[in-house]
């Protein structure tokens, strides 16, 4: 009993009941007290993840959390498809870029930034990282940049063929780096200290019960999470428009809500000095969000006979193959250093500003 009066079970149930009640709907009071419902539901999904992330290691822990969001994503995404038709068709495209922006320049920035003003310098796998960007560059190039270019079909869309081949593709590689991360070359993934020779540090032993008990309430924090933020978009909407802002930037303000557990998460690790579970779960929940969105929304696109629009524009995939490079170059010693997080973060406020003022 003692275990379920803790606030992080006690407020994602809270956010349920408010959300079922219909009260959000017609009171701006509710929307503000679902607004505040809905940051501390993100606060309970890191504080289970953590719990998870203890119990079964590393790199598991963050495999659970990225791998939990994006299931979620993509429910979201296929709901919203299946109400709103073809007009939702660049639904799944705008909202998987907008995450790979996010995370690639965001969260991976802010880790590196607030890690190194801590720390000054924080060491890394450099095998762990060009495994996930290998594997991210072909996954991006295949669906959202080649369709495009394709001639088969006029406009932004893949033929059938073709979508069923990159979202083959996708899966593969997906599929190849959870192999790695987890079974073939699972050292490359694991936090070291500062001491090349020092031990890996081990989990913190958690009873079953706690550690069921988190693994429950992480989806529920995550769900209502995403329902939640669903829910006050319309909200959300109508201040943005009220400043005379595009409609696009509602699609990153909710990104961003949704990608608030694995942020925060990635955060608290770089400020313990463990940059290491940072950018396996900034990288894995990049190759999460586009690995497995795209396939799954493939299939329902094909299952409903529904259009799909893959390919950015050129604007974006300029933007889009700066923030890689960027990582990349950011990356490729296996040391930190705040001037990269500084230019990362710039990245990230140019795909916003450039959004606004096209």
């Amino acid at each position: 009993m003692k275990r379920l009066l803790q606030w992080t079970i006690i407020i994602p149930a809270l956010a349920w009941i408010l959300f079922f009640s219909g009260l959000i709907d017609n009171s701006s009071i509710f929307q503000v007290i679902a607004s505040i419902l809905l940051i501390l539901s993100v606060m309970s999904a890191v504080h289970h993840s953590e719990v998870i992330a203890e119990r079964v290691g590393e790199p598991y822990g963050t495999i659970i959390l990225a791998i939990s969001i994006t299931v979620i994503e993509v429910s979201i995404i296929v709901s919203l498809m299946l109400s709103e038709g073809t007009e939702a068709a660049s639904l799944a495209r705008d909202t998987v870029y907008a995450a790979t922006m996010l995370i690639l320049n965001g969260i991976i920035g802010l880790c590196l930034l607030i890690g190194g003003l801590k720390h000054y310098e924080q060491n890394f796998s450099v095998s762990s990282v060009t495994i996930g960007l290998v594997s991210l560059v072909s996954i991006i190039v295949f669906t959202l940049v080649f369709p495009t270019f394709t001639e088969s079909v006029k406009g932004s869309y893949y033929s059938l063929p073709q979508l069923v081949f990159a979202s083959i593709a996708c899966l593969v590689i997906y599929g190849s780096f959870l192999f790695a991360q987890t079974s073939r070359y699972r050292q490359y993934f694991l936090t070291v200290g500062d001491d090349e020779n020092e031990d890996v540090v081990e989990p913190i032993a958690i009873d079953n019960k706690t550690f069921y008990t988190s693994l429950v309430f992480l989806i529920v924090s995550l769900g209502i999470v995403v329902l939640l933020a669903k829910t006050l978009s319309p909200t959300i909407e109508s201040i943005i428009v009220s400043y005379h802002l595009p409609k696009s930037l509602v699609g990153v303000v909710i990104a961003a809500i949704i990608l608030l557990p694995e942020a925060i998460a990635a955060i608290i690790a770089a400020r313990k000095n463990r940059l290491q579970t940072s950018i396996n779960l900034a990288l894995g929940s990049a190759l999460a969000s586009i690995g497995l969105t795209i396939p799954s929304v493939a299939v329902v696109c094909i299952m409903m006979d529904m259009p799909i629009i893959l390919g950015l524009d050129i604007k974006s995939i300029v933007l889009l193959a700066l923030s890689v490079f960027t990582v990349m170059l950011s990356l490729s010693k296996g040391k930190s250093n705040i001037v990269y997080g500084v230019v990362l973060l710039v990245n990230l406020f140019a795909f916003v500003f450039l959004m606004i003022y096209p």
